[in-house]
């Protein structure tokens, strides 16, 4: 006969439930934070430069509402467009890894027609740092409609300074009085955008930022500009630079710093001289016409006003940006949004599997100005790229119009892809002929800008490059008639925009996309198009 302890094994049952419970509840609470938001964009009146004139507002607010965000969050942001314009949104730095679907540009989104609405679902998937988010529809970018994102460091990944007292987000760049249906008539009409009749910070000429004596502050700086690089700096006061869109650097002090269009910068400053009030200034850089804009770093209880001349900048040393920019550098010891150090990935070792070389030029096309990479100037499509592959819809792009280099052919108008595989190590080499300097973003992408130089790109070049702590960013400038090379780990399938962040020459057509893929479709190299995908062009009346 056997006989049972009922008793005990009650017990055990018990036990094994409560494991069976804990384990659950621990896989519940291990999900990222989920943060929703909505945003309705309209059309307002300010007069940032004194005349009164219309501007982009989300939830009433020029410049729109900051995003503060952890490492990994899920953002639900539902978007209701109130301007007579269909719009998009584009979040600028943010890799939306595996999911190109929320990128918010004409390439990979329907845009949102007026008096409707999309929801954003996103994540900044291992991800820190101070990026921004703009229009990325017409020529929108010129009446507000942007903000900042700043995204920190989840509590356990420790972060390699001591936490500020506060964190100042400002939004710097050139600024129009038009309005921004007549620059793209401009535009569209074969003219050049006039020069810009002043720089705002935070939507206006000049602010003030307040802190206590001896404490010190983050400044979060970012060029969300047109087409003007800037000089930051603070009288009196040293920067540290601790952080460049996502990385944390080795932490340089500077006096002043260059930014150029669509990059963004992190720095400490600490408020250790008397107390009184001091300029914050940012000044155009490499334009003969200089235009400065004024702030004020303001010490609490202070009643001493801004004295003395207004701190000069750089303006056309271009050797001085150039050498600025090669002292950014990885701090390889850190962390980042992820336990591993920095350091741990030997981009340096890599052998690229493809070498691509760009160069961008201005051109005449049907008796009109546009801009070309390659001599290909991007024109956008009736219908996403992204939903033509999903529907297989045929002739909607052109994956043989742009080269890997360039050929001396006639310039033409094309929606060009140029395509790449999954896990494909890049070289990009920008090559810029021009007498201007450029300003180049990759969607999905951070990359390493290993080499800055003037003149003509050659094999030679490559003994230049940094291999050892070049830091990772999205957007990186290309000095006039120079070079600068890029090294990028394809990780991320997708369709990728990689475009001039100089927005009159992206709208006529320095850009094209990057298809990266691998033939065999996998969930575990791309999500799946979303439910909610606004269809449009060949793709409306379709069925997900």
């Amino acid at each position: 006969m056997i006989w049972f302890d009922f008793e005990e094994m009650e017990k055990k049952i018990l036990s094994i439930l409560m494991i069976f419970i804990l384990g659950t509840l621990s896989v519940v609470k291990a999900e990222d934070p989920y943060k929703y938001y909505t945003w309705t964009v309209t059309y307002g009146t300010a007069s940032p430069l004194g005349v009164p004139q219309q501007v982009i507002l989300i939830n009433g607010q020029f410049p729109g509402p900051r995003l503060d965000v952890v490492t990994n969050d899920n953002i639900i942001l539902n978007l209701f467009n109130k301007l007579d314009q269909p719009f998009l949104l584009t979040w600028n730095g943010i890799k939306q890894r595996k999911n190109s679907w929320q990128d918010g540009v004409l390439g990979t989104n329907c845009p949102i027609p007026p008096n409707s609405n999309f929801t954003y679902k996103f994540q900044p998937k291992d991800q820190i740092g101070g990026y921004t988010y703009f229009p990325s529809t017409a020529m929108h970018k010129a009446a507000g409609g942007f903000g900042a994102i700043n995204v920190y460091a989840r509590p356990r990944i420790p972060v390699p300074y001591a936490p500020p007292a506060a964190d100042f987000s400002l939004l710097i760049g050139d600024w129009y009085k038009s309005n921004h249906k007549s620059l793209q008539q401009n535009l569209d009409s074969g003219r050049s955008l006039a020069f810009p009749d002043g720089i705002l910070v935070n939507g206006r000429t000049g602010n003030t930022f307040t802190g206590d004596q001896g404490k010190t502050y983050m400044f979060r700086v970012s060029n969300v500009g047109l087409s003007t690089s800037f000089n930051f700096r603070i009288q009196g006061h040293k920067m540290k630079l601790v952080e460049v869109e996502g990385s944390n650097v080795v932490q340089n002090i500077y006096d002043s710093l260059d930014v150029h269009v669509g990059q963004s910068i992190s720095v400490l400053v600490t408020l250790d001289q008397p107390s009184k009030d001091y300029y914050i200034v940012a000044s155009t850089r490499f334009t003969k016409t200089v235009l400065t804009s004024v702030s004020v770093l303001h010490y609490s209880g202070s009643q001493t006003p801004v004295s003395g001349p207004v701190p000069a900048g750089p303006t056309f040393q271009v050797d001085w940006s150039l050498q600025q920019a090669r002292t950014f550098r990885w701090n390889l010891t850190s962390n980042a949004a992820r336990p591993n150090p920095q350091g741990s990935f030997h981009y340096g070792t890599i052998t690229p599997t493809k070498t691509i070389m760009l160069s961008n030029s201005e051109t005449i096309i049907n008796g009109k100005k546009r801009y070309t990479v390659n001599g290909v100037s991007y024109i956008n499509a009736d219908t996403p790229l992204k939903l033509a592959d999903y529907f297989n819809i045929p002739g909607v792009y052109s994956t043989n119009a742009i080269q890997t280099s360039p050929n001396g052919g006639a310039p033409r108008v094309a929606t060009s892809v140029m395509q790449a595989s999954l896990h494909d190590f890049l070289e990009i080499i920008f090559q810029n002929n021009e007498d201007t300097v450029q300003s180049w973003h990759l969607d999905g992408y951070d990359f390493w800008p290993v080499g800055y130089g003037s003149g003509q790109w050659s094999d030679a070049s490559r003994k230049s490059y940094n291999l050892v702590d070049a830091l990772t960013r999205h957007t990186v400038q290309v000095f006039p008639k120079s070079w600068s090379v890029i090294y990028v780990s394809l990780d991320n399938q997708g369709m990728w925009n990689l475009r001039s962040a100089m927005w009159d020459r992206q709208y006529l057509g320095q850009q094209f996309y990057l298809k990266v893929y691998d033939p065999v479709k996998s969930l575990a190299n791309e999500y799946d198009i979303p439910s909610n995908a606004l269809l449009c062009g060949r793709a409306a009346g379709r069925h997900l």
